[in-house]
């Protein structure tokens, strides 16, 4: 402690406390907006995020806060978060659940006037489940998180249910997102926010608020039709999933063997409860889309896909962002900051990045390139990667549809292909539950130790990993099967950083993409074998075009880097909250 007992220390933390100060004035009053979700990613700090959702939903609260968005968030606190990733000597992943220690993450229990706890309860069949309050400061943005691992939860299943992100059964999963719907408008009313005009469903997960706010319409006087309608003034909802297997459905019987005594209590019908659920299995989806005034997908594809899955509904999209001072990193950062003053206020500034020295581009590049290769050289000593060769990075969640594999399809041509220098990084966690996710990450590897290229799997991938991947390797790898990335959100993090996409046209990619700022994986696939058609179009592409301009013209290569960047300001979450602002929220 004494070593940063310094003068220079002190100002520099005068100066961040007046910065956040002036910051902080613009706090909006009153918040308008309900924002509810599972996860959230805001810093590897609070590991209560699993991936994309959650830390697009982090940008989302960052964004707001920016912006002045008068918004309030509702999340669960996991004391084991996700999950710590551990890879054995065969490549197989594990998991391990420390306990979050809260003194740690700047988290606030929140306290009634008398100073316990605040709590709320949420129905659970025929008892009740407690749940106290933590509050978070994301900057102007508050967020709420409710927990019950607590004493007065006399079931020991009951304090489980916030113990760990996406784990256990169907019964684990329905707990908890009665907590997060129910008992986070619950949470909302015991802490005074009773007059918010628009609740945004970040996902299904949270679709049983939606039966609260009816419960609270009827008690009100509104008849089911009107609660409805009523319902549907007020709430709005974004689908983040392509695929029918992704979105959250139950049982009937589980479904009435948890809400049917409280639902009872608006004197309502039990068949009317399941009919908001759709055909079939209750679906958190279908009543999203039953109660909400408007839905969107999270990309222009994405929406085309999405209403193909629900025929007849309206369903639009606003294209996912990234929050754009979270994702640049600090020596790019530098190099904005001299010659594109304010850009962290108005990414629109980014849109100039072609005027910017060349040198400049290189040297920030190089820089986080030399940060990234050191951090793994120390984490993984025999990796020995060196930063004058030309790093493809491929980071996301561990699932088939990802292709992690797609690279190491034909290893003798990549092998010929490693020869002109070419190194790898690799990164990403297999849901507990999902042994096909674990065994790519296996076979990538076994390639690490029987291939020619220099691989490296880093283990246990978390946001500050992810801010060294996307702002130090040298191109971003992407080729899901297609149509089923509804956005993606790592390689707009690359573009920001002047790293170029070599991505499958899908998701977000299909319009950012203009030839100029990256590379097309398999343009014109038009039908047949996807994987042979997509890796001999990776090859060729990193063959023909990739390489030779990387090392054969640098200053062409830093100008696709300028270009990159220059693509930005159409996918940071600046520019997605203020189209939700406008379209969505009816600010």
């Amino acid at each position: 402690m004494r070593a940063l007992d310094t003068p220079e220390f002190r100002q520099l933390l005068d100066e961040a406390r007046k910065s956040q100060s002036e910051y902080l004035k613009g706090t909006p009053e009153r918040s308008s907006v309900a924002y509810f979700c599972a996860e959230y990613g805001i810093d590897a700090s609070l590991p209560i995020y699993s991936g994309g959702l959650g830390v697009l939903a982090g940008d989302h609260l960052k964004a707001s806060s920016d912006a002045g968005i008068p918004l309030v968030a509702v999340g669960l606190l996991y004391y084991g978060g996700y999950f710590r990733q551990v890879i054995d000597d065969a490549g197989w992943q594990h998991e391990e659940y420390p306990r979050l220690d809260t003194s740690m993450t700047g988290l606030q229990l929140v306290r009634g006037p008398g100073g316990d706890p605040l709590q709320v309860a949420a129905p659970l069949g025929d008892r009740e489940v407690h749940a106290q309050i933590w509050r978070a400061d994301v900057g102007r943005v508050r967020l709420y998180l409710l927990d019950t691992d607590i004493d007065d939860n006399h079931v020991s299943s009951d304090r489980e249910i916030t113990q760990r992100l996406y784990g256990g059964d169907r019964d684990m999963r329905i707990r908890q997102e009665i907590v997060l719907g129910i008992g986070g408008v619950r949470a909302l009313r015991a802490l005074g926010y009773n007059q918010l005009a628009t609740y945004h469903l970040n996902e299904g997960h949270a679709a049983f608020l939606l039966l609260e706010l009816m419960r609270e319409a009827r008690l009100a006087g509104f008849s089911f039709e009107d609660a409805q309608a009523e319902v549907r003034r007020h709430a709005v909802f974004t689908t983040h999933t392509p695929v029918a297997a992704g979105h959250d459905r139950f049982s009937h019987d589980l479904l009435l063997y948890y809400l049917a005594p409280w639902w009872r209590t608006a004197a309502y019908a039990e068949d009317r409860l399941i009919k908001l659920g759709g055909v079939g299995e209750f679906s958190m989806t279908e009543l999203a889309l039953n109660l909400t005034r408007t839905a969107n997908a999270v990309s222009a594809k994405h929406g085309e896909v999405s209403r193909a899955m629900f025929p007849g509904r309206a369903i639009g999209s606003v294209t996912n962002g990234v929050h754009h001072p979270t994702w640049t990193g600090p020596h790019m950062a530098a190099v904005f900051d001299g010659a594109l003053p304010c850009w962290t206020k108005d990414g629109n500034k980014l849109r100039e990045a072609t005027s910017i020295a060349l040198e400049e581009v290189r040297g920030a590049h190089d820089a986080a390139k030399r940060d990234l290769i050191a951090f793994v050289n120390a984490r993984f000593p025999e990796a020995q990667l060196d930063a004058k060769v030309f790093t493809l990075g491929f980071a996301r969640r561990m699932t088939a549809y990802k292709r992690a594999t797609l690279l190491f399809r034909d290893p003798g041509r990549l092998a010929a292909i490693a020869k002109r220098g070419l190194q790898v990084i690799v990164a990403g966690k297999a849901h507990p539950n999902d042994h096909e996710g674990k065994s790519l990450i296996a076979e990538v590897v076994h390639h690490m130790e029987d291939t020619p290229l220099r691989v490296v799997f880093i283990d246990d991938y978390t946001m500050r990993i992810a801010r060294l991947l996307v702002s130090g390797v040298d191109v971003w790898l992407n080729n899901p099967h297609r149509p089923m990335e509804a956005s993606g959100t790592s390689g707009m993090k690359a573009l920001l950083n002047g790293v170029p996409n070599l991505s499958v046209l899908d998701g977000w990619w299909i319009e950012g993409y203009h030839g100029t700022n990256g590379w097309a994986i398999g343009e014109g696939f038009s039908g047949g074998d996807e994987n042979s058609y997509d890796a001999d179009s990776l090859y060729t592409l990193l063959e023909t075009q990739v390489l030779p301009e990387y090392y054969q013209r640098p200053d062409a290569w830093v100008e696709r880097m300028r270009r990159a960047i220059a693509t930005g300001p159409d996918f940071t979450a600046q520019r997605m909250i203020l189209q939700y602002a406008a379209e969505v929220y009816e600010l």
